[in-house]
C-alpha cells in the first residue's frame, strides 16, 4: 500500500526548524532586540549614577544628543536625537515626535526658556523656536550659529547663549535678535559652555582646549586655566551647591576650583584609560560621587576620584556618552545619552551639509550591496524549496488511488 501523503500537520516540525534556521541567519547578531543597552539612547539614574535604566522605553533612539528639562516641571523633557526632536511630559515614560515636518534630520541642541514653555532647537538647517510648545518656526540667526553645539539659557527670561559651529552669540529676546560675544575667545569652536545665572551672568567656555571666563555676560573674556592642562581642557561644569565652585576635566584628570576658576587643583587619580575625552561632568551634593560622560562611555567614582569604574550594567559600554544632565529639582537624578555615531562626527557632518551615508567609502558600500544580494538569493532559494516541498497534492480520482488524476 503506498505511503500516505504527508499532511501539513506532519510536516510542521520540519517547517518550524527551517524557519528557525532562516530567522537565525537573517537576524542581527550584534544585539538582542530586548536589550536596551545594545543601542544608543537616553538613560536615567536616581542615585547619583550608581544604577541606570532606559528612559526612552518603547522607542528606538540610536543617538541621544541633548536634553532640556523644563525649569517649571521636571517631568517635561525635550530630547534632541540624530533623527529629530522628541517630547515627553511624564519624565520619559512616553515620547512624541515634535514637529517632524519642520525639525528635519538631527537636532543637535535644545533648551527651555525660564518660563518652561518657550524653547529653542538647532538642526543643520537653522535655529528654530516655539512659543507655545506646539508650533515651531525658524528664527533668523547669524552665519555660523547653526548647527549649534550648545544652547544655554541665561539668568533673565528670554536671555540665551548659543555656541555655534563657528562663533558664540547671545540673545535677550529668545532668538529675536542676536549679538556676537565671541570677541576675545580663541578662533576655534566653543566645545563646552556653562552659565551661572546672575546680574550679569557669569559664562565659562572651552575653546581650543582653553577655559575662558566672562563676568559680564560675554562682553569680555579672560583665561581661567591656570593650573589646568595647557590647551587640553575638555569640559567645565558647575557645582550643585556653590556657584563659585567649578569642575573641569582634561588630560585624563578631574580638577576643581573654589574661586570661580582663578586657581585649580587636581582631584583624585587619572582615568584608567589614557587619551579619554570628557564630554560632561556631574558631581553629587556630597562631592564624593562623580560621573563623567566620555568618548568611552560613563565613568563613575564613589570616592572623589580615587578609583574610577567604567559603568557597564544596563548601559551601552561600546558607545561614547555625550549627554550628561542633572535634574534641577533633584541633584541625585541624572540623565545620560549615548549615540551610535560619535557626537563630533554628527556636528561635523551637519556643518558640512553631509549625512551619515557620507561616512561610507566605496568598499564599504560595495560590500554591503554584495551582502544584500547574497542574502536575497539565499532567501529566494530557501523559499522556492519550501514552496516545492509543500506543493498541494494532486486531487484524487473518485474511487482511485493517491496520485491518480481524472483524465
Amino acid at each position: 500500500m503506498p505511503a500516505p501523503v504527508p499532511t501539513s500537520r506532519a510536516r510542521s516540525p520540519r517547517l518550524t526548524g527551517l524557519l528557525a534556521l532562516l530567522l537565525l541567519a537573517l537576524g542581527p547578531a550584534a544585539a538582542r532586540a530586548h536589550d536596551p543597552s545594545a543601542w544608543g539612547g537616553l538613560f536615567r539614574s536616581r542615585d547619583a549614577g550608581a544604577t541606570w535604566f532606559p528612559a526612552n522605553q518603547g522607542r528606538f533612539v540610536s543617538g541621544a544628543i541633548a536634553l532640556a528639562i523644563s525649569p517649571t516641571d521636571v517631568t517635561h523633557l525635550l530630547l534632541a536625537t540624530d533623527t529629530g526632536l522628541l517630547r515627553s511630559r511624564n519624565a520619559g515614560r512616553d515620547w512624541t515626535v515634535e514637529a517632524p515636518t519642520v525639525l528635519l534630520g538631527a537636532v543637535l541642541a535644545v533648551a527651555f526658556d525660564r518660563d518652561g514653555l518657550r524653547a529653542l532647537a538647532s538642526t543643520a538647517l537653522g535655529i528654530y523656536r516655539t512659543d507655545d510648545g506646539v508650533a515651531w518656526r525658524q528664527v533668523r540667526a547669524p552665519d555660523g550659529l547653526a548647527p549649534a553645539r550648545a544652547i544655554v539659557p541665561g539668568g533673565a527670561a528670554g536671555r540665551v547663549y548659543i555656541a555655534g559651529f563657528n562663533g558664540l552669540a547671545r540673545s535677550e529676546d529668545w532668538g529675536g535678535s542676536w549679538a556676537s560675544v565671541a570677541e576675545g575667545l580663541p578662533e576655534t569652536p566653543v566645545t563646552s559652555l556653562t552659565v551661572v545665572p546672575g546680574s550679569p551672568d557669569a559664562v565659562y567656555a572651552v575653546a581650543g582646549g582653553r577655559l575662558m571666563a566672562s563676568a559680564d555676560a560675554g562682553r569680555t573674556w579672560q583665561p581661567r586655566d591656570s593650573g589646568l592642562p595647557a590647551g587640553a581642557v575638555d569640559a567645565v561644569a558647575l557645582d550643585p551647591r556653590e556657584a563659585r565652585r567649578l569642575w573641569a576635566a582634561g588630560a585624563d584628570r578631574l580638577f576643581d576650583s573654589e574661586d570661580a576658576g582663578t586657581s585649580w587643583r587636581p582631584v583624585g587619580r587619572p582615568l584608567v584609560e589614557p587619551s579619554t575625552t570628557v564630554r560632561g561632568i556631574a558631581v553629587s551634593v556630597s562631592r564624593t560621587a562623580i560621573v563623567l560622560a566620555t568618548d568611552r562611555g560613563l565613568y563613575r567614582s564613589a570616592d572623589r576620584g580615587e578609583r574610577w569604574e567604567l559603568l557597564a550594567e544596563n548601559l551601552p559600554v561600546h558607545l561614547e556618552a555625550g549627554l550628561l544632565v542633572r535634574d534641577p529639582a533633584d541633584p541625585a537624578t541624572l540623565y545620560a545619552g549615548f549615540a551610535l555615531t560619535p557626537y563630533t562626527e554628527m556636528w561635523r557632518l551637519a556643518a558640512e551639509g553631509g549625512n551619515l551615508l557620507g561616512r561610507l567609502d566605496w568598499v564599504s558600500l560595495a560590500g554591503g550591496v554584495v551582502f544584500l544580494i547574497v542574502l536575497g538569493l539565499g532567501s529566494a532559494m530557501l523559499l522556492r524549496r519550501l514552496a516545492r516541498y509543500y506543493r498541494a497534492p494532486a486531487p484524487l480520482k473518485p474511487g482511485g488511488r493517491v496520485g491518480e488524476t481524472t483524465r
